[in-house]
C-alpha cells in the first residue's frame, strides 16, 4: 500500500487483510500471537502490516485479553520506612530537607552502580521484546513501596512481576504469593514460599575457584564472602569451604562483605592484618574482588604474582579490572530471560505448578589468578 493510501486515514485490519490477501480473522490471529497460523501466512500478514503502517489498538486489545504486555521488574530490597508507624518523622524526609540523598535514592544508586542489574534488565528486554511485551522498572525498598508493587499488578497494571530481591528477609514474594499475583524470582527465596524461581549452582562455582586455585599452587587461601543472611552468599561460601576441605585444607580464613567495591576492600584490608602470608583470596562477586586488588596493590602486593584473585559473576568490572579477573561466570542474561519466560508460561497456565531452573556456573581464567 502506498503512502497516499496510508494518508487516507487510520489503517485498519481490513486494510492489512486486503494487502495480505487473507481474511480479517486470519490478520487478527497473527497479530494476538496465536501460535497455530502457517509461517507463510504469518509473514505476508507482517510485510502487510509494515506497508499499510497499521498499529493495534492495544487498549482495545486489552480489553479482550485482559493483558497489558507489561510486566513488572522489581528490585526489591532493605530500605528505611517512608512513614513510621508511630507517626515520627521519617529519616528520609529528613534527609531531604537537609540536603542529604534519602534511603531510596541511596538504594537506587546502588542499584544502577552494580553490573548485575543492568544484565538482568538486558537479558529481560531481549526476551520480552520480539514478544511485543516491555518491562516497567520499579524499586521496592520499603514497606510502602512494596504495598505500592502489590497494588500496580492488582489494578491490571502489569500483567505480572520478576522480582530481584536484595535481602533475606523480603517479605515481597510472599505478599506477591498471597494475593495470588503471578511473579518469578531470580534467586532462590531465603524462606519457602510457594513461588517460581531461577537460581544457579552457586556451590558448584565456588567450589571450581576453589579448585584453580589449588591447581595453580596456592596454598594460604582466603575468602571474602557475600552477605551471610543472602542465600547466594552462604551458598558459596559452603562451596568454598567444602571443596578445599574435601582437597585437605580445612581452615580457610574469611572476611564477609555486602557485594560492594567498598566492602570488598574493608574486608581485604582485614585480612591483610590477620593474616599477611596469604596467597589467594576467592571473592564471592567481581565487584568485592575488584576492591580486594586495590588494596592488594595499595600494600605493594602484586596480582597474581604474590596474591591470585578470583571473583564471581563474570560481570563488566572483571573484564575491567586490571589484571583483567578469573572468575566464576554466572550468565545473567540467560537466567533473566529464563525468569521472563517462567512466567509468560505462568500467565498463559495460570493453574501451573511453581517451578525452578538451576543454571551451571563455569570458570573464565583470565590474568588473575
Amino acid at each position: 500500500m502506498t503512502d497516499d493510501l496510508r494518508s487516507a486515514g487510520t489503517p485498519t485490519l481490513e486494510d492489512v487483510a486486503r494487502a495480505a490477501g487473507v481474511s480479517r480473522a486470519t490478520v487478527s490471529r497473527v497479530i494476538n500471537g496465536v501460535r497455530n497460523v502457517d509461517p507463510v501466512i504469518q509473514e505476508a500478514v507482517r510485510r502487510a502490516v509494515a506497508r499499510t503502517g497499521y498499529a493495534p489498538n492495544r487498549a482495545a486489545r486489552s480489553l479482550v485479553t485482559r493483558r497489558t504486555d507489561a510486566i513488572a521488574l522489581v528490585v526489591s530490597g532493605a530500605g528505611v520506612e517512608s512513614e513510621p508507624a508511630d507517626g515520627t518523622r521519617a529519616a528520609g524526609a529528613e534527609a531531604a530537607e537537609a540536603g542529604e540523598p534519602d534511603s531510596g535514592s541511596v538504594f537506587t544508586a546502588q542499584v544502577f552502580a552494580d553490573p548485575f542489574f543492568g544484565r538482568v534488565v538486558t537479558g529481560v528486554v531481549n526476551y520480552l521484546r520480539p514478544r511485543g511485551m516491555h518491562p516497567v522498572l520499579m524499586f521496592a525498598e520499603t514497606s510502602r513501596a512494596r504495598e505500592d508493587v502489590v497494588s500496580f499488578l492488582r489494578q491490571g497494571s502489569a500483567d505480572g512481576a520478576l522480582v530481584v530481591s536484595t535481602h533475606a528477609e523480603d517479605p515481597l514474594p510472599g505478599l506477591l504469593t498471597d494475593a495470588g499475583l503471578p511473579a518469578v524470582l531470580y534467586a532462590r527465596p531465603a524462606r519457602p514460599v510457594r513461588i517460581s524461581y531461577v537460581d544457579l549452582a552457586h556451590q558448584d562455582g565456588a567450589g571450581l575457584a576453589a579448585e584453580h586455585l589449588l591447581a595453580r599452587g596456592c596454598r594460604r587461601i582466603a575468602t571474602i564472602t557475600g552477605p551471610l543472611n543472602v542465600p547466594a552468599g552462604q551458598e558459596r561460601l559452603a562451596g568454598f569451604r567444602d571443596t578445599m576441605a574435601r582437597l585437605g585444607h580445612p581452615y580457610i580464613p574469611i572476611a564477609e562483605g555486602q557485594f560492594t567495591q567498598e566492602s570488598g576492600e574493608a574486608a581485604m584490608e582485614r585480612l591483610l592484618v590477620e593474616h599477611p602470608d596469604l596467597d589467594a583470596v576467592f571473592a564471592a562477586n567481581d565487584l568485592m574482588a575488584v576492591g580486594a586488588c586495590h588494596v592488594l596493590r595499595e600494600h605493594g602486593k602484586r596480582v597474581p604474582e604474590d596474591v591470585a584473585v578470583i571473583g564471581f559473576d563474570d560481570s563488566s568490572a572483571a573484564s575491567a579490572c586490571r589484571p583483567p579477573l578469573t572468575t566464576v561466570r554466572q550468565p545473567v542474561e540467560a537466567m533473566a530471560a529464563e525468569m521472563a519466560r517462567l512466567l509468560i508460561e505462568r500467565l498463559e497456565k495460570p493453574d501451573g505448578a511453581a517451578t525452578s531452573v538451576i543454571f551451571e556456573p563455569a570458570l573464565v581464567v583470565r590474568d588473575s589468578a
